[in-house]
């Protein structure tokens, strides 16, 4: 071991409710400070330093990921008016090239495209690796074209801030528009591609306002469309796929607006109120044409936890409601794409994602069947109005992502790409399932497992066990494919998923159980998981690491406290781990927002005490046995701050534990570094170090 950075202490009080607490680290905040920097630099210097020896083991991991991936390829390209849009990627290069080529009419089969071999008609709208050039970070935000075909915008980040610079062309000419919006969040054209629709943060990073922006004006003379004054509520705007209405939406997390402008008339036209703001209520609309009378379909949640969908006149939508899809407890209704002629609906039953055509005239489900017990799958890629396809996307943890098209006459799923991976794979050599924990108050928890089957099935022997988890903002995590994961599980290792309270993964009340003052079920319900698999002879705590991001990265602290003996390596990547400094600082980036996760603790005492209670850097405690524990953040990271994981690893170094690492990337975000190339190195370094101490680095 080399001598590991020790952070100086510099005392400063922090008081709420009666309750001093000192934090001697929070200086580390200060991103400016040269004394900050240099810490930063030195923690990286230690880390280096202490993974030195697995260098050799980063480098093979990297060039298996490498070896199983197709670096040259191309996506299934997307119709939209007369043209096949598709991104490609190259051998060597580390960022897409975005393309189009000619369609023939009435031509709706996606042109099967062969890696490497050059493309009939084939017009480069956007070379990343162009743009990302003298770049040491770039991120391709909004990218869009007119309806006409007839101009491109496109939005850029090179800091990883999520702060985006949007430029326009003119793909007639070819030649770059002078008007450049910096700043923006996110950005569209109008389809007459006249005018750019963009948002704007405000000073706590939350997007609150919408601009239009004519094209060869001056950007002094923009129109503000709309603004949201409510620092609890963020804006988004969109276009509707019948191209009729503008659609604007205000949303906190448990409450939401929305507002219609008719795309035919004046956009400046003050915006129809859908429904009004009601506390606890959230709702979204897809508009579609039913018998020759636009209707919206509106999917909401009041009086319905699980969500139902009704429809409405759209000249009165505040008017009667017609029920189409009935709430069903348990059935969690996600989210509805309206098309000419028929709807899906996307929802959650048993755990699972599924998806459904809608009959406008009968209302009555089709669900799609997949054959796989888990998998993930979704409507995806279909900006028109009319196709005689739906495309979807599909996953599992042994299924490569696949593109699917249904043949809406025949009902045929036809097969368009399924993501190659080289070096002989075959799904077939491995197996997945599902098990269930029983949590501390009796909850059935359930975890997803994914082994290569030639170590025999999971409990057939003690096995090294990599668990993952989430469990916050409903958000679930589905089984997916990973090539790089392949890597562990050809070493012998179980890849496993905790699917814990506070995600979506059960339905809208899972995710009631893991939140604001239910949080350390989220917490409980991993350690839960942990135990079992342990009790039931799959892995032992020195054969056991966790890993978790963001929120995740909360979990991973939250169970370093409660439960440092079940796990021999704990992975924090962007960790939320200062949870409790943060949520009672309205002036950070989006923190108030975060009041309805999480709890106000800034003006109600209980909370305060609640998360005071679980958040990992004020419960770190001397005379424990922490686990091998690596953290991982960005300088840049604007949604969790580089400064907790700082906090955090010199805290725990503090109280003595023997084995912390922080690595900070100087310039990337809350999704790292950028770069295919760059992401498969990172990941590399991740999984060495995982394997490490499952004590597999020499296999």
């Amino acid at each position: 071991m080399t001598d590991a950075p020790i952070a100086a202490r510099r005392s400063t009080t922090r008081t709420h409710h009666g309750d001093s607490f000192d934090d001697p680290y929070e200086w580390l905040r200060d991103k400016d400070s040269p004394d900050v920097i240099a810490h930063l630099e030195a923690e990286n210097a230690h880390t280096d330093a202490e993974t030195a020896h697995l260098a050799p083991l980063r480098e093979t991991l990297f060039q298996e990921i490498k070896g199983r991936v197709q670096e040259t390829d191309l996506s299934v390209p997307t119709r939209r008016g007369d043209w096949w849009y598709y991104s490609r990627t190259e051998e060597g290069a580390q960022y897409a090239i975005h393309c189009r080529a000619a369609a023939a009419p009435d031509d709706w089969t996606p042109p099967r495209l062969e890696p490497g071999v050059p493309v009939p008609g084939e017009v480069v709208l956007l070379d990343g690796n162009v743009e990302a050039e003298g770049q040491e970070f770039f991120s391709l935000g909004a990218f869009d074209t007119s309806d006409d075909a007839t101009v491109l915008l496109w939005s850029t980040d090179f800091e990883g801030d999520e702060l985006y610079t949007v430029r326009v062309r003119d793909l007639t000419t070819g030649e770059t528009l002078p008007d450049e919006i910096p700043g923006t969040s996110s950005a569209f054209l109008t389809p007459d591609g006249t005018g750019v629709l963009y948002t704007t943060r405000d000073e706590a990073w939350r997007p609150d306002t919408l601009w239009l922006h004519r094209l060869g004006t001056d950007l002094s003379a923009d129109v503000r469309l709309f603004h949201e004054p409510d620092e609890k509520f963020w804006l988004g705007a969109g276009i509707t796929r019948s191209r009729k209405y503008l659609v604007i939406g205000v949303g906190s997390s448990i409450t939401s607006e929305e507002y219609l402008v008719d795309l035919d008339g004046d956009l400046t036209a003050e915006p129809r109120l859908v429904w009004p703001r009601t506390e606890g209520v959230e709702y979204s609309f897809e508009h579609a044409v039913v018998d020759g009378e636009d209707r919206l379909y509106v999917l909401h949640n009041q009086d319905a936890l699980d969500f139902e969908l009704v429809s409405v006149a759209a000249s009165d939508p505040q008017g009667e409601r017609r029920v189409v899809i009935a709430h069903e407890p348990g059935r969690r209704l996600l989210g509805m794409d309206a098309f000419r002629d028929f709807a899906t609906v996307e929802y959650r039953s048993e755990g699972l994602e599924r998806v459904a055509l809608l009959d406008y005239a009968t209302d009555q489900l089709e669900e799609i069947p997949f054959d796989e017990p888990l998998y993930s799958a979704g409507v995806s890629g279909n900006p028109e109005w009319y196709s005689p396809f739906l495309r979807l996307g599909y996953t599992s943890f042994v299924t490569p992502g696949t593109v699917y098209e249904l043949d809406l006459a025949s009902r045929e799923l036809v097969l368009r790409k399924q993501v190659a991976v080289l070096g002989g794979y075959s799904p077939d050599d491995y197996g997945q399932e599902r098990a269930w924990a029983t949590a501390s108050d009796g909850t059935r928890v359930p975890i997803s497992l994914v082994w290569k089957r030639s170590f025999g099935a999971p409990g057939a022997e003690v096995r090294p066990v990599h668990l993952y988890g989430y469990g916050s903002y409903e958000h679930s995590i589905d089984p997916g494919f990973s090539v790089a994961r392949l890597s562990e599980l050809d070493r012998g290792v179980i890849f496993a998923v905790a699917h814990v309270r506070g995600g979506g993964e059960m339905g809208r009340q899972w995710y009631e159980e893991g939140k604001l003052l239910h949080k350390r079920n989220t917490f409980t319900d991993f350690v839960a998981c942990a135990e079992h698999l342990i009790s039931t002879g799959v892995t032992s705590p020195e054969k056991l690491v966790a890993e978790g991001a963001s929120a995740g990265g909360l979990l991973m602290g939250a169970v370093a406290n409660l439960a440092p003996s079940s796990f021999a390596g704990i992975l924090a990547g962007v960790p939320f781990v200062d949870a409790l400094t943060t949520i009672l600082d309205p002036s950070l980036p989006l923190t108030v927002i975060e009041w309805d996760e999480w709890g106000d603790p800034l003006h109600d005492p209980d909370v305060y005490a609640y998360m005071k209670s679980y958040s990992p850097y004020e419960n770190v405690r001397g005379g424990v046995t922490y686990p091998r524990i690596l953290a991982v953040t960005s300088l840049n990271d604007s949604r969790v701050l580089y400064v907790e994981p700082a906090k955090w690893v010199a805290r725990l170094r503090e109280v003595g534990a023997s084995d912390v690492l922080l690595k900070c990337e100087m310039v990337a975000g809350h999704g790292g570094v950028s770069g295919r190339y760059n992401s498969w190195k990172e990941r590399a370094f991740e999984l060495a170090w995982i394997l490490d101490v499952l004590g597999l680095a020499g296999d």
